[in-house]
């Protein structure tokens, strides 16, 4: 019998609520260790809401989320943190890449503000992960490295922000609607650089979109279109 994998990510009965109205509440949910699970809904659904509260940006209203073996409730802001930077990696929609610093200095803010994500690195050495990990994501590490992120294409950008996510190995990587500004060809290349680079890492994937096309690949799908956010 295989071994059962650990839990990451635990909510029960989460809401959330902004002042003026907006309400979101989502449905009981995990994430497993080196499990894939997409996060699918229309604009509005409150996708985006519902990774800050995984990630510990914002505080559910109500209901209980584990994270890493920590009630989050229950977390100072600073411990909040500390868990984020140490066990996620995060992939923005617009990459956020430092326009005019290079792509190593990009990457490498995987790890600035955590040791416990530098104590993972492999080989002990910070430019043989990041041109490992360029190498994974289909980039030429090697001319590529030093040059500023403002003279990289759309695809590239993101495929280096997903580089930055993957350094250290963090336990758990969340994308927030990574390839809204690809086209149909880059997306899928995307998507299965991605897949390929989070599996030899070991770490779990929440990947969030709107785009029923990107979710064939997951092992689970937690889907927000009839059940999530509201405006009341």
């Amino acid at each position: 019998m295989p071994a059962l994998k650990s839990v990451l990510i635990r909510g029960e009965n989460l809401m959330f609520q902004r002042p003026g109205g907006f309400t979101f509440s989502a449905p009981a949910f995990s994430v497993s260790a080196g499990e894939a699970v997409a996060v699918l809904g229309p604009s509005g659904s409150g996708k985006s809401t519902f990774l800050d509260l995984v990630a510990g940006v914002l505080r559910p209203s109500s209901g209980t989320l584990e994270a890493f073996g920590h009630d989050t409730n229950k977390l100072s802001l600073g411990a909040l943190d500390q868990l984020r930077g140490d066990c996620i990696g995060v992939i923005f929609q617009e990459h956020n890449l430092l326009p005019f610093a290079s792509v190593f200095q990009n990457v490498a803010l995987g790890v600035q503000f955590s040791k416990a994500r530098r104590a993972r690195l492999k080989s002990g050495s910070l430019a043989t992960e990041i041109a490992a990990l360029l190498t994974a994501m289909d980039l030429d590490a090697e001319t590529m490295m030093h040059r500023p992120a403002h003279t990289l294409s759309v695809g590239q950008r993101q495929r280096v922000a997903a580089a930055r996510a993957l350094l250290g190995d963090p336990p758990l990587v969340i994308a927030d609607e990574p390839t809204s500004a690809l086209d149909e060809g880059n997306q899928q290349r995307f998507m299965d650089l991605l897949h390929a680079a989070r599996r030899a890492s070991g770490a779990a994937l929440l990947f969030v979109t709107h785009d029923p096309r990107l979710v064939q690949d997951f092992d689970r799908l937690i889907d927000l279109s009839d059940q999530g956010a509201r405006l009341r």
